[in-house]
């Protein structure tokens, strides 16, 4: 067994911990994902997003710079057993050294304010991949969760948490809630798409060897980006949206055209798009889930169109697939349903590994 994970979330994660003087380091942390658990696990990449959240982080150029000065110390004081990727032959010269590969990437395109200089800096630095947008409007796109419903989901939320349980007013705010959460998580953004600009960024992407992340993306910026690039693109953490509704999830006309263009999509662990459970139940996670989901990708795009992009360090613990270390669960359970040697040599690494030797040059 190998495995590439296309995002985690893990350098934010260290770098908020230290900000706020709690100790961690890449080797080994008590998060999801560490070097030492992954080597353990027989890792041969980690895609490590460098995340910022753009509503009230100050300038987001400026937290991108901090996340890679951390990255940069991670590297060197980890060299001995991580190495970064710039081109794909990296990766089969890290591990022919028995290293770690490493694939930067950046998880909201807006960090680059719409200059295209910036995502040229970007690239040079190191970023093989960028998530073209999180859960708020930038320069380049628009997300499927709709921002300016965000404030009015939080004070329904907080409306639904103060009212009295069990009274005819806390029912009455517990079904409102209920129902604006179902709204807000079930309706795709079929109209706001890739700005002009938006477009120029994604052909420029593809021509200095980075790749388009559709995952956040809306529904109709999946498609012009499908219009937009002519190699292989990723959805690096998103399931299938007929097994769970959510929007973060792919439909199964965009599995298909993802598949067509020879991209990959990554099986995300956040429990909430793996199975919806009631507003207020506790949703712990299942390997069960995951299994359904990857059945319900590879029927509907191919084996050849699915790997891994867990969300580690970016989601609640998923209680069956709690860390790195579990890897081998999860391929046991998909053998279990099914799954043949080859499939799953395809969905931990093959799959993935294909897509970079396609665009990283």
């Amino acid at each position: 067994m190998k495995v590439i994970d296309m995002h985690c979330d893990t350098l934010s994660a260290l770098l908020e911990k230290k900000e706020k003087g709690i100790s961690g380091e890449l080797r080994s942390n008590g998060l999801h994902v560490d070097l030492l658990r992954m080597r353990e696990s027989r890792y041969i990449v980690q895609n490590f997003a460098m995340f910022v959240v753009l509503e009230g982080a100050g300038d987001p150029w400026e937290r991108v710079q901090e996340l890679y000065r951390f990255y940069r110390e991670e590297l060197e004081k980890n060299r001995d057993i991580l190495a970064p990727v710039l081109k794909f032959s990296d990766i089969g010269e890290n591990e022919a050294r028995g290293k770690l590969s490493s694939l930067l990437t950046v998880e909201e395109g807006g960090v680059c304010k719409g200059e295209t200089e910036k995502l040229r800096e970007l690239y040079r630095m190191g970023v093989r991949m960028i998530t073209l947008t999180w859960n708020f409007d930038n320069e380049i796109g628009h997300p499927n969760f709709d921002t300016g419903r965000r404030q009015q989901m939080r004070q329904v939320m907080k409306e639904w948490k103060e009212a009295a349980p069990g009274t005819p007013e806390g029912e009455e705010k517990r079904r409102a809630a209920q129902l604006f959460v179902e709204s807000y998580h079930h309706t795709p953004n079929l109209t706001g798409g890739l700005t002009e600009k938006g477009r120029e960024m994604v052909e420029e992407m593809e021509r200095l060897g980075m790749i388009p992340d559709v995952s956040h993306l809306s529904d109709a910026g999946f498609y012009d980006v499908l219009q937009v690039t002519k190699k292989p693109f990723v959805a690096s953490h998103s399931n299938a949206r007929a097994v769970c509704p959510s929007v973060r999830n792919m439909t199964d006309d965009m599995i298909r055209k993802l598949a067509g263009r020879g991209g990959v999509m990554g099986l995300n662990f956040c429990a909430d798009f793996l199975e919806e459970k009631p507003l207020g139940e506790k949703n712990p996670g299942t390997i069960e889930a995951v299994v359904r989901h990857a059945r319900h990708i590879a029927d509907v795009g191919g084996m050849e169109v699915l790997g891994l992009g867990s969300d580690f360090d970016g989601i609640d613990t998923h209680r069956e697939l709690p860390g790195a270390e579990a890897m081998e669960r999860l391929w046991e359970a998909l053998h279990r349903a099914g799954f043949s040697q080859d499939a799953l040599d395809g969905i931990f690494w093959g799959n993935v590994l294909r897509v970079y030797r396609e665009t990283l040059g």
